[in-house]
């Protein structure tokens, strides 16, 4: 699994570490944790994968930019809230890319494809309701292993 739990990280909130080898698959882990605490039935969320082999699925292309890393990973775990909220969608993501600023002024870009479907009460149990993500706590690192995320989420 590509992302954990942490208990002992804060009381109130739910918190997590991700980990990915490319920033790709560490912003896709992030994405898919903070997920999966809206629902009570994680597998629910594996579920939506099979939607899109099927041509059953809803789609939004997803372009944030950040001037730092950092930003840019938080914004993107804010997009998940809003189309859970504003949408009452439930996504994955399909593919993702990310480029990284690296000139003075140039912004951090996550471009990404999700699918995925409307809520519906009859066959996605809402779990937690996540409000937002915070930046108690908020890293993200490189190491040797590839890169790790710790996201602490507001509920």
């Amino acid at each position: 699994m590509p992302y954990r739990y942490l208990d002992d990280l804060t009381v109130a909130d739910v918190a997590f570490e991700a980990r990915g080898g490319t920033l790709e698959e560490l912003f896709t882990s992030a994405w898919a944790a903070t997920v999966v605490v809206m629902l009570d039935d994680p597998a629910a969320f594996a579920a939506l994968a099979s939607l899109a082999a099927h041509g059953r699925a809803e789609s939004r292309n997803i372009t944030v930019e950040e001037p730092s890393l950092e930003l840019l990973l938080h914004s993107f775990l804010q997009e998940a809230i809003y189309y859970k909220d504003a949408e009452s969608l439930l996504l994955r993501i399909e593919t993702c890319r990310v480029s990284e600023g690296r000139e003075a002024g140039e912004a951090s870009k996550v471009e990404a494809r999700a699918v995925g479907e409307p809520i519906d009460p009859e066959r996605h149990r809402l779990g937690t309701d996540v409000k937002a993500v915070t930046f108690f706590r908020f890293s993200l690192t490189r190491d040797s292993r590839g890169w790790r995320a710790t996201v602490v989420l507001d509920v």
